[in-house]
């Protein structure tokens, strides 16, 4: 079984129970605090469902938040 590790503030994570890359910026009652990397609506989630970002996660966080400032 993998150890949780819990991420930092400021560390860009994927949330694999919502499938959604955000940055930690909080932890409130065991739970991070999430935001979308080019900010956004926070969400939270339980650091086990959390995994680091990997290079495949943040490019698809930076096409996203390219694709929604193009309006």
């Amino acid at each position: 079984m993998a150890e949780t590790v819990t991420p930092d503030v400021g560390e860009l994570v994927y949330d694999t129970k919502r499938d959604r890359v955000g940055e930690v910026v909080d932890y409130q009652a065991g739970r991070a605090l999430l935001r979308p990397a080019g900010g956004g609506i926070e969400w939270a989630a339980t650091p086990d469902e959390l995994r680091p970002a990997d290079a495949n996660d943040r490019l698809r966080a930076r096409v996203n938040e390219m694709n929604a400032t193009r309006l």
